[in-house]
């Protein structure tokens, strides 16, 4: 699934080489970790064995070359990826899918907090999340994704499409409805585009990204599940209408 770390070495068999993707610029590097810190983004750290955890990137210290990830002591993960001390980190900045190898994981304690340090990577990579052009929805009725939540099923959500491509959508989760992860299968997503795009799919969640402080949720992206020759035809309608409009209205 996309939260995983890409296989750099068929990626680089398919492309020639990795230079396309690579960045080793000490400066680029910063500005992007910086990106990271600063825009409170999730990252993955994905260990060899398998282990997950989801954090966020606390501190970057270049002059000690470390960095430094929000950590819980109590996670069963943290532990499990302090003992293989070597992870791979993958984010996300909008549309761009960012990978990089973390080395000498430690957790250290300062007070009530602890967190994962590990050195400042030489390389980083990234990649393009997908090439379907995504469009925001500007109907006067807000379309909706109406699902009930995985691990409730009575709960019934009603959740806002923030944008639509293609290859899927993104769909806006309040503070108050408990949290989904990465990997998990929506099944019998309702999404309400306008009266006259209504789809019945599922959705892969493939990241979950903080927005601003004041806007009181998280974007979940999502992927559209197999999805049929229908839905596909609706979908590229619906983007095309989208586009006029917003020349449009532009114009």
């Amino acid at each position: 699934m996309d939260s995983l770390p890409m296989q750099l070495d068929a990626l680089a068999a398919a492309h020639g080489g990795l230079a396309d993707f690579r960045i080793d610029s000490p400066a680029e590097i910063l500005s992007v970790l910086k990106s990271l810190q600063g825009g409170n983004v999730l990252v993955n750290l994905n260990g060899s064995d398998g282990t997950a955890f989801t954090t966020t990137l606390w501190a970057v210290d270049p002059d000690r070359g470390i960095l430094s990830f929000s950590a819980d002591e109590h996670s069963s993960q943290v532990q499990q990826l302090v003992e293989a001390e070597e992870a791979v980190a993958v984010a996300y900045l909008d549309s761009i899918k960012l990978q990089f190898d973390v080395s000498g994981l430690l957790l250290v304690h300062g007070g009530k907090t602890c967190a994962l340090s590990c050195s400042l990577p030489r390389v980083l990579y990234r990649f393009q999340r997908r090439a379907g052009y995504r469009v925001r929805p500007i109907l006067r009725n807000t379309p909706v994704a109406k699902v009930r939540h995985p691990m409730i099923p009575d709960m019934a959500l009603t959740l806002r499409v923030l944008d639509v491509s293609i290859g899927g959508c993104a769909l806006f989760l309040p503070d108050d409805v408990p949290p989904l992860q990465p990997g998990v299968v929506l099944n019998g997503v309702q999404i309400e585009l306008g009266l006259d795009t209504r789809l019945t799919t599922s959705l892969r969640l493939q990241h979950v990204t903080s927005l601003n402080q004041e806007a009181k949720g998280v974007r979940l992206g999502c992927e559209i599940v197999d999805p049929s020759a229908d839905t596909l035809r609706s979908l590229q309608r619906y983007i095309n209408q989208t586009q006029r409009r917003a020349r449009a209205l532009g114009g």
